[in-house]
Formats: structure tokens, C-alpha cells, sequence
């Protein structure tokens, strides 16, 4: 369950000025820790950006020259953004009282956790917030996601209107469930099915009325029309019930263990008991380890074929497109449609109206919209709109109406094998891009890609591998050579100068290319 970010002062109903102090301890102590470590932090930045001027980094410094917070972003994380960004995970699952960690997060074309950044704060005040944001979005060449998913936080809030006024803010259903366990402890002893009901109603509706009918039904049977806690949480409701959100695309597959971030980037690598003395170790151990798992799974869609389960030639279409987790999840929405029937129940000469239901269970049905002639289509569950992949209600009236490939539209690049191939539409692309012969990470992923296509040409005969094998060894032979003559020359790093300027408050920043070191109270 994610760690909520806490307010200013640590949540809950003790004596505030109570609250205050301890919260106040909280943030002398975490000052304490960044300040003896900020040096360290401050030469791991500027060893980074040495070997890849690509390396992102701020440094916001309070009034006593104290760091207040620290925010980074490498070259893959920002590529990442590029090609992954729509859908954004503000993620505080590791932070606490030693460790001030949260992390900008989603998913890739494997559906596997991807990173778009960290940051070290000391506290969450909103200038802090805005500070991190504004910065992160300066890093990511201002390219706004289409969705960010956080914790609940009025703090954050504030800030997410605030910075991304465009973008679609979702509060984390996991905490809500969790928050439910603690404020409705003693009405659950009493009532114990109210949990798994509450579950379904926030998380199972498909559509904002059977959400409002759901609620309203709970609330009477239950008596719980005085409970503030579920007035604050039906005040909420557009941020976290699921039937509200259907619109907008989050990237979360319905199958998958992730989830809304449960499954965090740097699960395994970080604790409460971790120390930023251990941190950066940690934190390279665990980009290794997510970049061998995307190896692994760009290695297995690229080389293992997957089993048909239809004569379909859409299943086979997609099965050269999508990445394998994705083509696993479309292949079982398309073979659930041979449990479904679609009755036409309109018709204005341009567009259909179908009633699509399984077999057996035709009291729960959904509205598809069809154009035959442009071949588009709309379903009422709106699955397409919030995960990218076409639901099997659309599948049913798409077979029935013999569209037997995909239609172009449905096919999201994000999802696809190709999703990292191609132009990007960010401004920071030619830079990472031009970099590439400086950055180890995309110098390896340069490389990869180059020598995956070779081994498939290479593979495809006994003539063809013997000359590639050749190939190899020659190439082997002087790859050696070069080695060996590069490790005779000393290695000059480049040398660059920072620009000095002043901020709005008269206070001074330091800029150094990709790198902020900023004069700011975090008050």
C-alpha cells in the first residue's frame, strides 16, 4: 500500500501543536541527513552529466544555503518520458522520516514500471511541491502527461492544478481502500460484507450511474448517511471512483499485478530502514535490474512466437505489433467475443447502435457506437480510452461486421513493439539523441538494437549465419584492438562554464546546461 505523502504537519486528530513539533523534528533531522550528504549528491550529479551532458539536475537551497531539495532525471528516464509519458505515477511509496524519496513514474510498452525522474525533499509544503513540479516539467521540455496519479493530498492538489492545469489528476484508489480498513474499522466489525461492497462500488462501476446507484443502495442499507468519512470520500469521487475517469487514459491494464503503481520502480531496493549513505548504490542497483527486465522482454517478444488462439486475421495482425504482455491481453478480449452477441438497435444510415452482452448474462450489456464507414467505434465501458487496447465489445461488433484487421486508429505506438523507434516529438530529443555517443545507456541501447536486427538477418540461413558469424569475429578482432589503444589515452573530460543569473526574489541561481542550483526559501 503507498505511503501517503503527509501535509505540512503529520495528519491526524492529536493536539497541533503536538503535531507541529514532531513534524518540525521530522524536518530538522531530514536537513541534518541531506546536509551531510549533499556534497556527495552534488559530485555524483556532476560525474553524471560528465559522461552524459543529457543528466538533468536541480538543487533548491533555502536562505541559510541549507539544501532544501534535490530533483534528477537521466538521459533514459527523459527518453523514456518521450516515448511513455501520457500516463504519470507521482510515486511516495519510499518515502519517510530518513529517506524524503519520491520518484516520477509509469509504464512502458511492456507494461512494466519505467522512471521519469526522482527527487529528495525536505518537506512537502506547497512551495516545495511547486518547486518540484515546475522543475521536473522543465526537464521534460515542458510536455504536460495527459494523467498523473497521486496520493490524496490537498497540498498536492493544489500544486498538480496549479503546474499541470491540463492534465487529469487521480488519486490513488489503493489509499482509499486503505483509509477505509482505518476510518470505517468499527462499522466493518459490525457489517462485514460493507468492505468488499465499498470495493466494488468505487472500483467495479463501469459507468457513473451504476456508481451512483451503487453508492446511494450502500449508503441506505447500511445507515450511513451521517458518516463524514464517506461524505469526504463521495466528495472526492471524481478523482477516484473509476466510473468517472473512464475518459482519460491512465495506461492501467485491467490484468495486471501494477495496478495504479503498487509495483514501484524501486521495489526490492528501497525501505524505511534505507540511509541515503546506501541510497545510491541502491538506486543503481535497481536501473540496472528494471533495464535487463525490458532486455528480457524486448528479447522475448522479439524472438518467441506466440500461440493463435482464432483463425483471426486481427489476432495475427496484432501478434506482429504489440509487445507480448500487450498482444496477451488483446488475445483475450478477442477471444471472449465468441461468448458475446451484439444486436443492432439503431441505425441512421451512417452509424450503429449495438446492445453487446455475453451469452447467459444479457442483463448486463454495453452500448457500441459504430461507424462502418470510417470504422470507428465507441463502447460505453470506455476501456480503449483508459488502457489503449480495444475491449471485446467492440471486438464482437467489429466481427460481426467483418472488419478483419484492426483499424490503424486502435493501434496505440506506445503498446507497440516499435514504441521506442521513430521521431519524438520533444524538444530534448535531438539533444539526448546527439549525446548518444556520450551516454553509456543509450550507446548500449544503440548498440543492442543494431545487433538484434543482425542476428535475425544472420539467423535466417546456414549461408547467411556462416557470413555473419565471420562478420562477428572480425568485428570482435577489432573492437579489441580499439580497446586496447583507448585505454593508452587519458580520457579529458569537457569543461563547462555556468552562467549566473538572478532570480525573481533577488536571490541567485546557478546554471550549469542541464543543471539547476537554485536560491530559494522552500518555506
Amino acid at each position: 500500500t503507498p505511503t501517503p505523502t503527509p501535509n505540512p504537519r503529520p495528519p491526524g486528530n492529536c493536539d497541533p501543536a503536538l503535531a507541529d513539533q514532531e513534524w518540525n523534528y521530522i524536518r530538522i533531522g531530514r536537513r541534518r541527513i541531506m546536509g551531510s550528504d549533499a556534497q556527495n549528491f552534488l559530485g555524483y550529479f556532476k560525474k553524471q552529466q560528465a559522461e552524459n551532458p543529457a543528466f538533468f539536475y536541480a538543487i533548491q537551497v533555502d536562505n541559510d544555503r541549507c539544501v532544501s531539495n534535490v530533483f534528477w532525471a537521466d538521459s533514459k528516464a527523459r527518453m523514456a518520458y518521450s516515448y511513455f509519458g501520457d500516463a504519470v505515477v507521482f510515486d511516495t511509496t519510499h518515502k519517510s522520516a530518513h529517506l524524503p524519496f519520491v520518484l516520477f513514474a509509469g509504464v512502458n510498452h511492456h507494461g512494466q514500471p519505467v522512471l521519469f525522474g526522482c527527487a529528495l525533499l525536505l518537506d512537502e509544503s506547497g512551495p516545495s511541491l511547486l518547486w518540484l513540479f515546475r522543475t521536473w516539467l522543465e526537464a521534460m521540455s515542458r510536455c504536460h502527461p495527459v494523467s498523473i496519479t497521486t496520493v490524496q493530498d490537498e497540498g498536492l492538489k493544489a500544486a498538480i492544478a496549479e503546474v499541470f492545469p491540463v492534465t487529469r489528476h487521480r488519486v490513488c484508489k489503493w489509499e482509499v481502500f486503505r483509509e477505509c480498513r482505518d476510518k470505517l474499522a468499527y462499522i466493518c466489525q459490525v457489517y462485514p460484507t460493507l468492505e468488499g461492497e465499498l470495493h466494488r462500488c468505487v472500483d467495479g462501476s463501469e459507468t457513473v450511474e451504476e456508481f451512483e446507484l451503487c453508492w446511494r443502495s450502500l449508503i441506505d442499507r447500511y445507515c450511513l448517511e451521517g458518516n463524514q468519512w464517506l461524505q469526504y470520500l463521495y466528495g472526492t469521487r471524481r478523482a477516484c471512483v473509476t466510473a468517472y475517469l473512464r475518459d482519460t487514459f491512465f495506461g492501467e491494464l485491467v490484468t495486471s499485478d501494477q495496478g495504479e503503481g503498487r509495483n514501484s520502480f524501486f521495489d526490492g531496493y528501497m525501505s524505511e530502514q534505507t540511509t541515503l549513505h546506501d541510497f545510491v548504490r541502491q538506486y543503481e542497483k535497481a536501473l540496472e535490474s528494471r533495464f535487463e527486465e525490458e532486455a528480457d522482454a524486448d528479447s522475448d517478444t522479439m524472438h518467441t512466437v506466440p500461440v493463435l488462439k482464432t483463425p483471426s486475421p486481427m489476432e495475427k495482425q496484432v501478434a506482429s505489433l504489440y509487445t507480448r504482455k500487450i498482444f496477451m491481453k488483446f488475445q483475450e478480449e478477442l477471444v471472449e467475443t465468441f461468448a458475446y452477441t451484439a444486436d443492432k438497435i439503431d441505425d441512421d444510415g451512417c452509424n450503429g447502435k449495438f446492445k453487446v452482452a455475453k451469452f447467459g448474462e444479457e442483463q448486463k450489456n454495453h452500448i457500441v457506437m459504430f461507424s462502418a464507414l470510417e470504422k470507428n467505434a465507441t463502447c460505453s465501458c470506455q476501456m480503449f480510452e483508459f488502457s489503449g487496447i480495444l475491449c471485446r465489445h467492440v471486438l464482437t461488433v467489429f466481427r460481426i461486421a467483418n472488419v478483419l484487421v484492426l483499424p490503424s486508429q486502435y493501434i496505440l505506438k506506445r503498446w507497440t513493439q516499435n514504441a521506442k523507434t521513430g521521431d519524438v516529438l520533444d524538444d530534448y530529443s535531438v539533444e539526448l539523441r546527439g549525446n548518444s555517443r556520450e551516454s553509456l545507456t543509450l550507446r548500449y541501447n544503440n548498440l543492442r538494437h543494431q545487433a538484434i536486427n543482425f542476428v535475425e538477418e544472420g539467423a535466417s540461413s546456414i549461408e547467411i549465419y556462416d557470413v555473419a558469424i565471420a562478420a562477428l569475429r572480425e568485428a570482435a578482432s577489432k573492437v579489441s584492438a580499439a580497446k586496447k589503444n583507448f585505454m593508452r589515452i587519458p580520457r579529458v573530460g569537457a569543461l563547462r562554464s555556468g552562467v549566473g543569473k538572478k532570480g525573481n526574489d533577488g536571490s541567485s541561481e546557478e546554471v550549469n546546461l542541464n543543471s539547476v542550483i537554485s536560491m530559494q526559501d522552500a518555506e
